[in-house]
Protein backbone atom coordinates (compact mmCIF):
# COMPACT_ATOMS: atom_id res chain seq x y z
CA UNK A 1 0.00 0.00 0.00
CA UNK A 2 1.24 3.37 -1.47
CA UNK A 3 0.77 6.81 0.86
CA UNK A 4 1.73 9.67 -1.04
CA UNK A 5 2.32 12.94 0.51
CA UNK A 6 1.62 15.32 -1.71
CA UNK A 7 -1.45 17.36 -0.65
CA UNK A 8 -3.23 16.96 -4.62
CA UNK A 9 -3.15 13.22 -4.41
CA UNK A 10 -4.29 13.42 -0.42
CA UNK A 11 -7.28 15.40 -1.63
CA UNK A 12 -8.06 13.11 -4.10
CA UNK A 13 -8.11 10.02 -2.49
CA UNK A 14 -10.39 12.03 0.25
CA UNK A 15 -12.80 12.75 -2.47
CA UNK A 16 -12.85 9.48 -4.60
CA UNK A 17 -14.01 7.07 -0.82
CA UNK A 18 -17.11 4.83 -1.05
CA UNK A 19 -18.71 4.98 1.90
CA UNK A 20 -21.29 2.49 0.99
CA UNK A 21 -18.65 -0.36 -0.39
CA UNK A 22 -16.94 0.61 3.29
CA UNK A 23 -19.47 -0.38 5.08
CA UNK A 24 -20.18 -3.58 3.22
CA UNK A 25 -16.27 -4.75 3.04
CA UNK A 26 -13.82 -2.73 5.38
CA UNK A 27 -13.49 -5.87 7.81
CA UNK A 28 -11.98 -7.90 4.85
CA UNK A 29 -8.46 -7.84 3.75
CA UNK A 30 -9.39 -5.93 0.17
CA UNK A 31 -12.19 -3.92 1.64
CA UNK A 32 -12.83 -0.69 0.42
CA UNK A 33 -11.16 1.05 3.34
CA UNK A 34 -9.97 4.67 2.99
CA UNK A 35 -6.48 4.88 3.60
CA UNK A 36 -6.68 7.98 4.63
CA UNK A 37 -6.29 7.21 9.00
CA UNK A 38 -2.41 8.63 8.21
CA UNK A 39 -3.36 11.93 7.52
CA UNK A 40 -5.93 11.89 10.03
CA UNK A 41 -3.23 10.71 12.57
CA UNK A 42 -0.77 13.57 11.59
CA UNK A 43 -3.03 16.48 11.48
CA UNK A 44 -3.34 17.06 7.25
CA UNK A 45 -6.68 16.52 7.07
CA UNK A 46 -9.18 16.25 10.31
CA UNK A 47 -12.20 14.12 10.65
CA UNK A 48 -14.73 17.02 10.20
CA UNK A 49 -13.35 17.23 6.24
CA UNK A 50 -13.54 14.05 5.76
CA UNK A 51 -17.22 14.41 7.22
CA UNK A 52 -18.14 17.50 4.69
CA UNK A 53 -17.21 15.50 1.74
CA UNK A 54 -19.31 12.55 3.00
CA UNK A 55 -22.36 15.08 3.15
CA UNK A 56 -21.47 16.21 -0.23
CA UNK A 57 -22.31 12.87 -1.51
CA UNK A 58 -25.92 13.65 -1.05
CA UNK A 59 -26.01 9.78 0.39
CA UNK A 60 -28.93 8.93 2.71
CA UNK A 61 -27.68 8.38 6.14
CA UNK A 62 -28.10 4.62 6.54
CA UNK A 63 -25.81 4.63 3.19
CA UNK A 64 -23.45 6.57 5.27
CA UNK A 65 -23.64 5.97 8.75
CA UNK A 66 -21.07 3.50 9.24
CA UNK A 67 -17.99 5.35 8.12
CA UNK A 68 -19.12 8.09 9.81
CA UNK A 69 -19.22 6.06 13.03
CA UNK A 70 -16.03 5.33 12.22
CA UNK A 71 -14.91 8.79 12.41
CA UNK A 72 -16.40 9.44 15.11
CA UNK A 73 -14.38 6.62 16.86
CA UNK A 74 -11.69 8.06 16.11
CA UNK A 75 -12.81 11.96 17.81
CA UNK A 76 -14.11 9.38 21.03
CA UNK A 77 -10.74 8.23 21.41
CA UNK A 78 -9.10 11.78 21.38
CA UNK A 79 -11.82 13.02 23.60
CA UNK A 80 -10.59 10.13 26.38
CA UNK A 81 -6.92 11.10 26.16
CA UNK A 82 -7.79 14.72 26.51
CA UNK A 83 -9.58 14.12 29.47
CA UNK A 84 -7.73 11.11 31.07
CA UNK A 85 -4.20 12.76 30.22
CA UNK A 86 -1.31 10.08 30.67
CA UNK A 87 -3.87 7.11 32.36
CA UNK A 88 -4.36 6.30 29.19
CA UNK A 89 -0.98 4.60 29.61
CA UNK A 90 -2.55 2.84 32.27
CA UNK A 91 -5.54 -0.13 32.92
CA UNK A 92 -7.75 2.70 32.63
CA UNK A 93 -11.04 0.60 33.74
CA UNK A 94 -10.01 -2.85 34.83
CA UNK A 95 -6.64 -4.60 35.72
CA UNK A 96 -5.59 -6.69 32.64
CA UNK A 97 -5.98 -10.53 33.88
CA UNK A 98 -3.55 -12.66 33.33
CA UNK A 99 -0.57 -11.44 32.85
CA UNK A 100 2.46 -13.45 32.27
CA UNK A 101 5.30 -10.87 30.83
CA UNK A 102 5.75 -7.32 30.26
CA UNK A 103 7.16 -7.81 26.86
CA UNK A 104 6.17 -8.82 23.64
CA UNK A 105 6.38 -12.40 22.04
CA UNK A 106 9.40 -12.55 19.84
CA UNK A 107 7.51 -14.29 17.12
CA UNK A 108 5.50 -11.08 16.45
CA UNK A 109 8.70 -8.93 16.04
CA UNK A 110 9.91 -11.85 13.25
CA UNK A 111 5.94 -12.24 11.75
CA UNK A 112 6.95 -16.01 12.29
CA UNK A 113 3.95 -16.69 14.18
CA UNK A 114 3.02 -19.75 11.62
CA UNK A 115 -0.42 -18.18 10.87
CA UNK A 116 -0.20 -17.08 7.27
CA UNK A 117 -2.21 -14.12 7.11
CA UNK A 118 -0.79 -12.82 10.42
CA UNK A 119 3.10 -12.97 9.36
CA UNK A 120 2.24 -11.52 5.46
CA UNK A 121 0.25 -8.22 7.56
CA UNK A 122 3.40 -8.00 9.74
CA UNK A 123 5.49 -7.95 6.59
CA UNK A 124 3.70 -5.46 5.16
CA UNK A 125 3.60 -3.48 8.40
CA UNK A 126 7.27 -3.22 8.25
CA UNK A 127 7.59 -2.37 4.74
CA UNK A 128 5.00 -0.19 4.50
CA UNK A 129 3.83 1.02 8.04
CA UNK A 130 0.75 -0.20 7.26
CA UNK A 131 -1.70 -3.01 8.97
CA UNK A 132 -5.28 -3.36 8.18
CA UNK A 133 -7.18 -2.52 11.34
CA UNK A 134 -8.96 -5.91 11.75
CA UNK A 135 -5.84 -7.08 11.46
CA UNK A 136 -4.29 -5.01 14.23
CA UNK A 137 -7.19 -6.85 16.47
CA UNK A 138 -5.99 -9.72 15.82
CA UNK A 139 -2.39 -8.82 16.68
CA UNK A 140 -3.34 -7.56 19.67
CA UNK A 141 -5.64 -10.13 20.98
CA UNK A 142 -2.56 -13.01 20.11
CA UNK A 143 -0.01 -10.73 22.15
CA UNK A 144 -2.38 -10.20 25.04
CA UNK A 145 -5.06 -12.80 25.44
CA UNK A 146 -3.05 -15.81 23.30
CA UNK A 147 0.19 -14.95 24.61
CA UNK A 148 -0.72 -12.99 27.66
CA UNK A 149 1.55 -10.04 27.61
CA UNK A 150 0.69 -6.74 28.86
CA UNK A 151 -0.87 -4.40 26.46
CA UNK A 152 1.36 -1.72 26.68
CA UNK A 153 4.67 -2.69 25.11
CA UNK A 154 2.96 -4.25 22.24
CA UNK A 155 0.93 -1.28 21.87
CA UNK A 156 4.38 0.88 21.90
CA UNK A 157 5.76 -1.38 19.65
CA UNK A 158 2.75 -1.16 16.90
CA UNK A 159 2.31 2.69 17.69
CA UNK A 160 5.96 3.00 16.71
CA UNK A 161 5.43 1.36 13.23
CA UNK A 162 2.27 2.55 11.59
CA UNK A 163 2.36 6.10 9.60
CA UNK A 164 -1.29 6.46 11.49
CA UNK A 165 0.13 5.91 14.91
CA UNK A 166 -1.96 7.81 17.56
CA UNK A 167 -1.14 7.28 20.64
CA UNK A 168 -4.87 7.57 22.04
CA UNK A 169 -6.87 5.50 19.43
CA UNK A 170 -3.85 2.75 19.23
CA UNK A 171 -3.30 2.39 22.94
CA UNK A 172 -7.16 2.65 23.60
CA UNK A 173 -7.79 -0.16 21.18
CA UNK A 174 -4.87 -2.47 22.48
CA UNK A 175 -6.82 -1.98 26.47
CA UNK A 176 -10.23 -2.59 24.38
CA UNK A 177 -8.88 -6.05 23.52
CA UNK A 178 -7.08 -6.81 26.56
CA UNK A 179 -9.99 -5.93 28.52
CA UNK A 180 -8.66 -3.03 30.39
CA UNK A 181 -11.11 -0.54 28.65
CA UNK A 182 -13.84 -2.97 27.85
CA UNK A 183 -15.75 -5.40 30.27
CA UNK A 184 -14.36 -8.57 27.59
CA UNK A 185 -11.98 -9.44 26.17
CA UNK A 186 -11.57 -9.92 22.23
CA UNK A 187 -10.03 -13.17 20.51
CA UNK A 188 -10.60 -14.65 17.14
CA UNK A 189 -9.68 -18.18 15.88
CA UNK A 190 -8.30 -19.65 12.78
CA UNK A 191 -11.82 -19.44 11.17
CA UNK A 192 -12.50 -15.70 11.88
CA UNK A 193 -8.85 -14.58 10.19
CA UNK A 194 -9.48 -17.30 7.07
CA UNK A 195 -12.72 -15.69 6.00
CA UNK A 196 -11.79 -11.98 6.41
CA UNK A 197 -8.10 -12.58 4.82
CA UNK A 198 -9.24 -15.12 2.88
CA UNK A 199 -7.03 -18.10 3.55
CA UNK A 200 -7.58 -21.95 4.00
CA UNK A 201 -5.33 -22.43 6.89
CA UNK A 202 -5.83 -24.95 9.54
CA UNK A 203 -3.73 -27.05 12.81
CA UNK A 204 -2.45 -23.48 13.89
CA UNK A 205 -2.47 -22.57 17.41
CA UNK A 206 -5.63 -20.46 16.94
CA UNK A 207 -7.09 -23.17 15.23
CA UNK A 208 -9.35 -24.08 18.06
CA UNK A 209 -13.47 -23.46 19.48
CA UNK A 210 -13.67 -19.41 20.54
CA UNK A 211 -14.43 -21.17 23.85
CA UNK A 212 -11.11 -22.87 24.22
CA UNK A 213 -9.12 -19.14 23.32
CA UNK A 214 -9.10 -18.05 26.78
CA UNK A 215 -8.26 -20.75 28.52
CA UNK A 216 -5.55 -22.46 26.27
CA UNK A 217 -1.57 -22.94 27.61
CA UNK A 218 0.48 -19.79 25.92
CA UNK A 219 1.62 -21.69 22.96
CA UNK A 220 5.34 -22.70 22.08
CA UNK A 221 5.47 -20.30 19.06
CA UNK A 222 4.41 -17.76 21.41
CA UNK A 223 6.32 -18.30 24.80
CA UNK A 224 9.71 -16.67 23.47
CA UNK A 225 9.07 -12.54 24.37
CA UNK A 226 11.24 -9.72 24.41
CA UNK A 227 11.89 -5.46 25.31
CA UNK A 228 10.08 -3.77 22.78
CA UNK A 229 13.19 -1.26 21.31
CA UNK A 230 13.29 1.01 18.57
CA UNK A 231 15.99 3.86 16.99
CA UNK A 232 15.06 6.93 15.06
CA UNK A 233 17.30 9.37 14.05
CA UNK A 234 16.35 13.33 14.19
CA UNK A 235 17.78 15.57 11.57
CA UNK A 236 20.67 17.12 12.34
CA UNK A 237 20.44 20.63 14.09
CA UNK A 238 21.48 23.52 11.96
CA UNK A 239 20.89 27.31 11.91
CA UNK A 240 17.62 28.76 11.96
CA UNK A 241 16.55 32.10 10.43
CA UNK A 242 13.38 32.82 12.80
CA UNK A 243 12.50 35.78 13.97
CA UNK A 244 10.42 37.12 17.01
CA UNK A 245 6.81 37.17 14.90
CA UNK A 246 3.85 35.72 14.84
CA UNK A 247 4.41 32.11 14.57
CA UNK A 248 2.45 28.78 13.66
CA UNK A 249 4.14 25.97 15.79
CA UNK A 250 3.32 22.05 14.13
CA UNK A 251 4.56 18.74 15.30
CA UNK A 252 3.61 15.28 14.88
CA UNK A 253 0.13 15.29 15.38
CA UNK A 254 -0.78 18.76 13.38
CA UNK A 255 1.06 19.47 9.85
CA UNK A 256 -2.24 20.65 8.12
CA UNK A 257 -1.26 22.87 5.29
CA UNK A 258 -4.46 24.54 5.60
CA UNK A 259 -3.66 26.55 8.53
CA UNK A 260 -3.78 29.94 8.08
CA UNK A 261 -3.49 29.30 4.69
CA UNK A 262 -2.27 32.09 2.65
CA UNK A 263 -0.92 34.45 5.58
CA UNK A 264 2.53 35.80 6.17
CA UNK A 265 3.52 33.81 9.26
CA UNK A 266 6.28 32.07 10.50
CA UNK A 267 5.98 28.69 10.14
CA UNK A 268 8.06 26.28 12.89
CA UNK A 269 7.46 22.44 12.74
CA UNK A 270 8.94 21.58 16.64
CA UNK A 271 10.62 17.91 17.01
CA UNK A 272 11.46 17.67 20.39
CA UNK A 273 14.10 14.60 21.03
CA UNK A 274 11.56 14.35 25.06
CA UNK A 275 8.79 13.55 22.78
CA UNK A 276 10.51 10.76 20.59
CA UNK A 277 12.14 9.73 23.60
CA UNK A 278 9.13 8.89 25.37
CA UNK A 279 6.97 8.24 22.28
CA UNK A 280 9.47 6.23 20.00
CA UNK A 281 8.33 5.94 16.17
CA UNK A 282 10.29 4.10 13.74
CA UNK A 283 12.43 5.83 11.13
CA UNK A 284 10.02 5.03 8.40
CA UNK A 285 7.11 6.96 10.16
CA UNK A 286 9.16 10.47 11.43
CA UNK A 287 10.42 10.30 7.57
CA UNK A 288 6.18 10.40 6.48
CA UNK A 289 5.97 12.91 8.71
CA UNK A 290 8.68 15.34 7.25
CA UNK A 291 7.62 14.48 3.60
CA UNK A 292 4.04 15.69 5.04
CA UNK A 293 5.66 18.89 6.05
CA UNK A 294 6.72 19.64 2.59
CA UNK A 295 2.98 20.47 1.53
CA UNK A 296 3.40 23.85 4.19
CA UNK A 297 5.51 26.59 2.27
CA UNK A 298 8.30 28.34 4.12
CA UNK A 299 8.10 26.21 7.14
CA UNK A 300 11.16 25.37 9.05
CA UNK A 301 12.07 21.99 10.95
CA UNK A 302 13.11 22.75 14.67
CA UNK A 303 14.85 20.06 16.46
CA UNK A 304 14.60 21.09 20.25
CA UNK A 305 12.95 21.54 23.10
CA UNK A 306 9.88 23.73 23.20
CA UNK A 307 11.47 26.05 25.95
CA UNK A 308 14.85 26.32 23.50
CA UNK A 309 12.29 28.11 20.79
CA UNK A 310 11.95 30.70 23.12
CA UNK A 311 15.24 31.54 22.77
CA UNK A 312 14.01 33.20 19.31
CA UNK A 313 10.30 33.60 19.79
CA UNK A 314 8.29 35.31 22.82
CA UNK A 315 5.54 32.44 23.68
CA UNK A 316 3.28 35.48 22.89
CA UNK A 317 3.53 35.58 19.20
CA UNK A 318 3.22 31.77 18.88
CA UNK A 319 0.33 29.58 17.89
CA UNK A 320 -0.30 26.16 18.47
CA UNK A 321 -3.31 23.68 17.95
CA UNK A 322 -4.52 21.97 21.48
CA UNK A 323 -3.49 18.34 22.10
CA UNK A 324 -2.21 16.41 24.89
CA UNK A 325 1.32 16.11 24.27
CA UNK A 326 1.71 19.73 23.82
CA UNK A 327 0.13 20.82 27.28
CA UNK A 328 3.56 22.44 27.95
CA UNK A 329 3.17 25.24 25.29
CA UNK A 330 3.09 28.47 25.94
CA UNK A 331 1.36 30.70 23.51
CA UNK A 332 -2.36 30.84 21.87
CA UNK A 333 -4.17 27.45 22.01
CA UNK A 334 -6.78 26.91 19.18
CA UNK A 335 -8.93 24.48 19.11
CA UNK A 336 -8.90 21.29 16.28
CA UNK A 337 -11.44 20.83 13.84
CA UNK A 338 -13.69 17.99 15.57
CA UNK A 339 -16.56 16.73 13.77
CA UNK A 340 -19.43 17.39 16.83
CA UNK A 341 -19.61 19.63 20.14
CA UNK A 342 -19.36 16.72 22.46
CA UNK A 343 -16.99 17.08 24.45
CA UNK A 344 -15.75 15.43 27.80
CA UNK A 345 -15.26 11.93 28.92
CA UNK A 346 -17.49 9.23 27.81
CA UNK A 347 -17.24 5.27 30.01
CA UNK A 348 -18.56 3.91 26.43
CA UNK A 349 -18.57 4.75 22.75
CA UNK A 350 -21.81 4.47 22.05
CA UNK A 351 -22.85 6.87 24.61
CA UNK A 352 -20.69 9.57 22.92
CA UNK A 353 -21.98 8.27 19.61
CA UNK A 354 -25.66 8.75 20.29
CA UNK A 355 -25.23 12.43 21.46
CA UNK A 356 -22.98 12.62 18.42
CA UNK A 357 -25.45 10.92 16.04
CA UNK A 358 -27.59 13.19 17.10
CA UNK A 359 -25.65 16.08 16.26
CA UNK A 360 -24.62 14.96 13.05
Amino acid sequence: MYFPTQIDAILERMQNIDPVKYANSRNYVDGAVTYLSPYISRGVISTQQVYQEIKKMGLPWGRTEKLIQELVWRDYWQQVWNEKGDAIFLDLKNKQEPVLNYQIPKAILEANTGIIAVDDALEQLFSTGYMHNHMRMYVAAICCNIAKCHWLVPAKWLYSHLLDGDLASNHLSWQWVAGAFANKKYVANQENINKYFKTNQQRTFLDVPYEDLLTMEVPNKLQKTVPFTVNVELPKQKKYSLQNRKTLLYNYYNIDPDWYFGQEVQRVFLLEPSFFKKFPVSQKSLDFALQLTENIHGIQIFVGEFDALLQWVDSKNIVFKQHPTNKHYKGTEESRDWMTTSTGYFPSFFKFWKKAKNEL
